[in-house]
């Protein structure tokens, strides 16, 4: 047995976590959540555990705790745990998931002696069965014995640790938020762009989604700059100017993502990056002349 832990909070991430850690040895003692439905249904589903309706001591009589809970609800539940159990924190070790926020969030339960930290899995829950765990990075910051606890958890799940600064948290989760909602958000753009010709969302998506997985793996085998394509990285701004017609009809958002995703590629991309932005500003200009002209010709 690895060791004894209670789960507040059994959303997608504390139901995958839990099940999993039971399975490589973890004794899941409880799962915590507002309602005991809730809680009875994540104990069936990790296979393990007392279900228990709020925070009390009973809940709390394991050593190992993590917090599994939305970002928002962090901050007030360490004060109810420090509440709650103040005098029996000393040697707890409490963890949370949230990648945006650091273990100082739960100063509280610092201040009578547990050791704090957080543990987040780069991945994405999307609450059906468990998403592949192994392999996958997991950034960890905090307290020593935190830090000893979270390397444990990763390893018995087959992922990779990256500890962290609590201060480089929110820019270490903006960039996985960029690599994964946000890329989202620009794939069902271009679907939704190439679909307006009258081409079938199936036919689009069939088109786009095998030239985006090449490019991520061109981007892994011979990086960024080598795996740059299209009409910016040619500096063929004739091409772009047409883009920006094509999209005048689409909402707003979409050309101005495109425009701005264009000066980012310059900045992150271009070797000259301040020539391709100056080039950019000047076609920017251009276009908005001409769409005036012709306006006032409509």
């Amino acid at each position: 047995m690895r060791g004894s832990l209670t789960i507040i909070g059994a959303g997608r991430v504390g139901r995958a976590l839990g099940r999993e850690l039971r399975e490589t040895g973890w004794n899941i003692f409880g799962v915590v959540t507002r309602n005991k439905s809730c809680a009875r249904r994540a104990v069936r589903f990790i296979g393990q555990g007392h279900a228990f309706v709020g925070v009390s001591r009973h809940a709390l009589t394991p050593r190992n705790i993590l917090i599994a809970t939305p970002d928002t609800t962090v901050a007030h539940l360490a004060e109810d745990l420090a509440r709650i159990s103040a005098e029996e924190l000393k040697g707890k070790i409490v963890l949370h998931t949230s990648g945006a926020l650091a273990s100082d969030v739960l100063a509280p339960l610092r201040a009578f002696g547990a050791s704090v930290g957080s543990i987040h899995p780069l991945q994405t829950f999307s609450g059906i069965g468990v998403p592949p765990l192994e392999g996958r990075v997991f950034a960890i910051e905090g307290d020593a014995a935190a830090l000893k606890l979270a390397r444990q958890m990763v390893r018995a799940l087959g992922g990779h640790p990256l500890q962290l600064l609590a201060s480089g948290k929110p820019a270490y989760h903006a960039a996985a938020a960029m690599a994964a909602g946000q890329v989202l958000a620009i794939m069902e753009a271009a679907t939704t762009v190439m679909m307006s010709p009258g081409i079938k969302r199936r036919d689009a998506v069939r088109a786009l989604l095998p030239l985006t997985r090449q490019v991520l793996d061109n981007f892994e085998r011979i990086g960024p700059r080598a795996a740059w394509t299209g009409p910016l990285a040619r500096g063929d701004f004739a091409v772009i100017a047409s883009h920006l017609a094509a999209l005048r009809k689409s909402p707003a958002e979409f050309r101005s993502a495109y425009e701005q995703l264009n000066r980012l590629a310059a900045r992150v991309l271009s070797q000259n990056s301040e020539h391709t932005l100056a080039e950019l500003d000047r076609l920017q200009t251009e276009v908005k002349v001409m769409s005036e002209s012709m306006g006032r010709q409509g």
